[in-house]
């Protein structure tokens, strides 16, 4: 008891000591776990495998990376990752805006968390019910087709179109929040004084709302970006014959860890640069 005392009473004339404490937990969970995971895969895209044995060898080679860029079928499926990322990040900044700005401006106040919470509702599921639920629309004589036919169409089918339909679903709701929380902050006064200068809705809306909502649809588009670079289950069910990055390291785990290593090492490099593309636009403090 006597102990216990001395120590509270020594932690409490110390707060940095005591600050240190309660952070070691969490920043030991971070380097060991994140970042030695993270130094373990960077190390690892520099060994090789042997050919027959397709055993990893310990010996450090940059063969990996040339053969990465260097091989076109490789460049082919790491630039149409990126291009599914920036579709799906597009995609989801133009549905969410107006739907964000209803809930956010339009709706009655009282009415405004529940369609929050629809918003929210489709996270709450399970990312597989939800993937195999589009399976199923997409699919010959699903949903879509039902519905396009009418118009003498077809839906989309198993594909690249369904990956990046299915991937925008997913991550809407990572999008919309953002831009739902900068149009509910947002003054109306500015509105109104943009009404009284004579400006019409578009220039309201180019001049005053988008320059001040622009940080947080940057924050959203980190999620959605970088949630759909890193996909692979999606692809798996409603890509068809589509190669994405994470399909290539899938397949590669077994086979050729190395070069599954090396892929890996890809949507990380792509990532901090978005990140970094978008800290210019005041996205991070947005987050």
């Amino acid at each position: 008891m006597a102990l216990l005392t001395r120590t509270a009473g020594a932690l409490h004339r110390r707060p940095r000591l005591r600050l240190s404490l309660l952070l070691a937990a969490p920043l030991l969970w971070l380097a060991v776990l994140y970042l030695g995971s993270l130094t373990v895969l960077f190390v690892s895209a520099f060994w090789t495998t042997n050919s027959f044995t397709s055993e990893v060898v310990k010996v450090w080679s940059t063969d990996n990376f040339r053969e990465l860029f260097t091989t076109p079928v490789f460049r082919q499926v790491i630039l149409r990752s990126v291009g599914v990322a920036l579709a799906v990040t597009v995609l989801c900044a133009v549905i969410a805006f107006p739907v964000a700005f209803y809930t956010a401006r339009v709706a009655r106040p009282r009415w405004r968390p529940l369609l929050v919470v629809a918003i929210l509702t489709p996270l709450w599921a399970s990312y597989l019910v939800k993937v195999y639920a589009w399976r199923l629309i997409l699919s010959e004589g699903g949903l879509a087709d039902w519905m396009l036919k009418p118009f003498g169409l077809s839906g989309p089918g198993f594909g690249l179109t369904a990956a990046v339909l299915t991937l925008t679903y997913l991550w809407l709701p990572y999008m919309i929040l953002p831009i739902h929380a900068a149009l509910e902050q947002l003054p109306a006064n500015l509105l109104d004084a943009s009404a009284d200068l004579g400006a019409r809705a578009v220039r309201t809306f180019r001049s005053v709302v988008l320059p001040m909502v622009l940080p947080s649809v940057a924050a959203g588009s980190i999620f959605t970006f970088s949630l759909s670079l890193g996909d692979y289950i999606t692809v798996q069910i409603v890509g068809g014959k589509t190669q994405l990055i994470g399909n290539l390291v899938y397949s590669n785990i077994e086979l050729n860890l190395p070069m599954a290593a090396a892929l890996g090492t890809v949507p990380v490099v792509v990532i901090v640069l978005y990140l970094l593309a978008m800290r210019r636009t005041g996205a991070l403090s947005s987050l």
